[in-house]
């Protein structure tokens, strides 16, 4: 479980394809106190250490990386270079800054626009019809692992847009100051919306 608050920015150093693809992310992180088989959130996506280190570059751990999950995260992220969002799991007694996330990606999402609004940047993005009925506006919504609130949410036939606003520490604290349009995105809802929509689906069946 996560808080979609961001800890580090780590760097994919390799990709390698065995089976499933393994992954060596460079991090900042004390792998000291990262266990083997620990859940750490990869820009929104919860991966187990499979193996860890420290060499003349820094720290690092690695991950494998199911054809599920290549098939489900956004286009290009396991790729050598790419910087991710890294958050460790939560603690019991930790603070919850942000709100409640599992580490499932429920969908990928298009950034349509990047435009400045003051100091912060406002973001919109685009989603298709199975992801937009848990939008809505003022509620929660994790972005390539980060926790934001949605500013507003218009349906647009087959796709709903909704936007983002990205303050200067988030900008300079995680990836998502250098999003750009075109650009594709993890998106996860809020754990409540899917229990509820879950509870409705079941009430409109009995």
């Amino acid at each position: 479980m996560f808080t979609g608050i961001v800890s580090d920015i780590g760097a994919i150093r390799s990709v390698e394809t065995r089976g499933d693809t393994r992954v060596v992310v460079e991090t900042a992180y004390d792998t000291a106190t990262v266990d083997l088989g620990a859940s750490i959130s990869c820009s929104g996506v919860c991966l187990t250490v499979v193996d860890k280190g420290r060499d003349e570059r820094g720290g690092w751990f690695a991950v494998d990386v199911s054809g599920e999950t290549l098939s489900r995260t956004a286009q290009g992220q396991w790729s050598a270079g790419r910087r991710l969002n890294l958050e460790r799991a939560m603690r019991l007694g930790d603070e919850l800054g942000g709100h409640i996330v599992t580490g499932h990606v429920d969908g990928v999402a298009e950034v349509t626009g990047v435009r400045p609004e003051g100091d912060s940047k406002w973001i919109g993005l685009r989603v298709t019809r199975e992801v937009a009925p848990f939008l809505a506006a003022k509620g929660s919504v994790t972005v390539d692992g980060v926790s934001l609130t949605v500013n507003e949410v218009v349906d647009r036939g087959d796709a709903t847009d909704f936007a983002v606003n990205i303050i200067p520490h988030t900008q300079a604290a995680t990836t998502l100051g250098g999003l750009e349009p075109g650009q594709a995105v993890n998106i996860e809802i809020d754990v409540l919306a899917r229990y509820l929509q879950r509870m409705q689906t079941y009430a409109q069946t009995r």
